[in-house]
């Protein structure tokens, strides 16, 4: 099968496009005929040799299709079924994927839509449980109008809190449609935040890696209530936590998305796609940051 892997560090240019063997699920695990794979941060993180030592490295850990192979004990999903999930293997950008976590695709969306929620919405959930983002607090979200920034203002302003992200003045009216606070990003950040918030803010989430871990521990008053998806190498400098997924996971987003999307409680982010082939071009646009939406790849 066609898979996306690299076998040395760098950019963009290492990624390719290779055969590997086909994979098979194992108990609990579905295996999915990929028709879209999500394209995330981690993924050049990764590519750069900024998390994982080992070579080479697949990439990839969400994807939507059709299952085709159940593993053992599998009894809530048939041959057939349109799902979408967490590759915990990290390997779904390629033409098939064993997925570790997975439920049924909702019924408006597509493929590619439904490949670009799992990683947004679980990271998004994660790092507010970790938090510890409530009905009251005020949230600062660096980065809120991409896929997981515009996730966790939906999630946070839904408990309640009081949300103000940073994003490029074009998508200001968007940050407000989902109950949020906008300012523009970038230099006098710190004096617009305190314009809203003039005690500044009780808790900071960084999902835009942007190299202002400083400005939000400012802020937030301390780096114990800053929390990065995005900025490993900030995070150790400025002792801020750095969430993953091996930090425990909030795979319950997966089953309760459906029903907030249906309702209309939650809008799905806007989806830009590439062929597999184009995986050098999806992680460029990517890393150009500032982006509204998700990267999503289309596969089969």
């Amino acid at each position: 099968m066609r898979a996306a892997r690299f076998s040395q560090f760098g950019g963009p240019e290492v990624l390719e496009i290779v055969d590997l063997p086909e994979p098979h699920p194992g108990p609990r695990q579905v295996r999915i005929a990929v028709r879209a794979a999500g394209v995330s941060l981690s993924d050049w993180t990764k590519r750069k040799g900024l998390m994982d030592p080992e070579l080479p490295q697949t990439l990839g850990y969400e994807a939507a299709g059709v299952v085709d192979e159940l593993g053992e004990g599998v009894t809530d999903a048939t041959i057939g079924d349109r799902v979408f999930g967490v590759c915990g293997d990290g390997a779904a950008q390629a033409e098939l994927a064993v997925l570790s976590a997975y439920a049924p695709i909702p019924p408006s969306l597509d493929f590619p839509a439904a490949a670009a929620l799992p990683a947004a919405i679980e990271t998004a959930m994660r790092a507010l449980d970790q938090l510890g983002v409530a009905s009251g607090s005020t949230l600062l979200i660096n980065g809120a109008s991409g896929s997981v920034g515009s996730a966790a203002v939906q999630f946070a302003v839904a408990r309640g809190a009081r949300v103000i992200g940073t994003a490029g003045a074009a998508n200001h009216d968007y940050l407000r449609s989902l109950g949020a606070e906008p300012v523009t990003y970038g230099e006098g950040l710190t004096g617009r935040v305190r314009e809203l918030a003039p005690k500044g803010v009780d808790l900071a989430l960084d999902v835009a890696g942007s190299g202002i871990l400083p400005e939000l521990i400012e802020l937030a008053g301390g780096a114990e209530h800053v929390l990065t998806v995005a900025d490993f190498e900030g995070a150790q400098k400025y002792a801020v936590t750095f969430s993953r997924g091996d930090s425990g996971r909030a795979l319950h987003a997966l089953a309760e998305i459906g029903e907030l999307i249906e309702s209309g409680r939650f809008e799905p982010p806007v989806v830009r796609t590439f062929l597999l082939a184009e995986i050098a071009e999806a992680h460029r646009v990517g890393e150009q940051g500032h982006g509204r939406g998700k990267l999503v790849l289309l596969i089969g």
